[in-house]
């Protein structure tokens, strides 16, 4: 494989050890890097590593410390950070296994693809892989690796494996304290139907390559531009983004109706109108058995005189 294995180990299930390899799974996507330039000179800038009082210093020189009084540090070696031993970095034991749901998205944070080792460790990788697949449960554990060790889960992905680095509880915010204040409110049915089918007319399969940073691409049309107008300051025109952003929607109903419109829009809109001749229909009766009633008192009225 000509990728660089991120992590190599073994992972432990009860007294079975499978030797593995993780590569990450993703890549950096197209960027658009900016320098800093000293204008005048046209220079790029640069930064030094210095000490105060001191100057510029030796790359060499530079050691890791931990600040425990005010200016007073323990100074730490790399080697002896190294070789602190933590059995997690050689070994991904499964501590627990769960069901995928129960974990929530706000913890998921990288992924990483496993693969077996070497044609030895073939058949526990796959057992393990099955064993997962059939149960329909994520492995938990924790790893070691660069620096830090990591809460992770594992779940079969086609042939092989995927582990996923979770945050711990203490890295992510509880949404209660964002979501506080909405109301818990049922929304209308009519707008309800509406929205539905908005959903449904935009519905299709998931496809990451029908997706890219279009920033990037305005950042190097605007790059181009640059060039070609020689320095002249070019501002862009926000258009309608503008005019979007200023705009408030007050008529809810309107602005679903009217999303509805275009490509496909006609044929939902047949449960709309249903909806709306039925409320009419049920405050019409009553308005017309009114006079019915008045009708008939002033027939049985006249009877009487005569």
């Amino acid at each position: 494989m000509a990728a660089r294995a991120y992590w190599q180990g073994q992972i432990r299930l009860a007294l079975v050890s499978i030797p593995v390899e993780i590569y990450s799974a993703t890549k950096s996507g197209a960027q658009i890097s900016f320098h800093q330039i000293h204008e005048p000179s046209g220079q790029r800038i640069k930064y030094e590593k210095v000490a105060p009082g001191v100057g510029p210093v030796d790359p060499d020189e530079i050691m890791k410390g931990f600040e425990i009084e005010k200016g007073e540090y323990v100074l730490l070696e790399q080697d002896e950070i190294d070789a602190v031993k933590l059995e997690s970095k050689k070994t991904l034991e499964l501590t627990q296994f769960v069901d995928a749901h129960e974990i929530d998205v706000l913890y998921y944070e990288k992924p990483y693809f496993v693969v077996p080792a070497d044609d030895l460790a073939e058949e526990a990788f796959i057992v393990l892989r099955e064993a997962l697949r059939r149960t329909r449960k994520v492995g938990l554990g924790q790893l070691a690796m660069r620096g830090r060790e990591y809460v992770v889960s594992l779940k079969p992905c086609g042939r092989g494996l995927i582990l996923e680095t979770l945050r711990y509880a203490d890295e992510v915010h509880r949404a209660q304290g964002y979501f506080r204040d909405i109301p818990d409110d049922q929304p209308d049915a009519e707008l309800l139907d509406l929205a539905e089918a908005l959903i449904e007319k935009k519905a299709a399969k998931f496809d990451p390559a029908e997706f890219h940073d279009r920033y990037v691409d305005a950042l190097k049309d605007l790059i181009e531009r640059k060039k070609k107008a020689k320095g002249r300051k070019i501002i862009e025109d926000k258009g309608d983004d503008g005019a979007r952003s200023g705009s408030n929607v007050v008529d809810l109903m309107a602005a679903l109706k009217k999303s509805m419109e275009g490509k496909g829009g006609a044929a939902p809109a047949a449960k709309t109108p249903e909806r709306k001749t039925r409320k009419p229909a049920a405050k019409a009766t009553p308005a017309k058995a009114a006079p019915a009633k008045a009708s008939t008192t002033k027939t049985t009225a006249a009877k009487k005189r005569a």
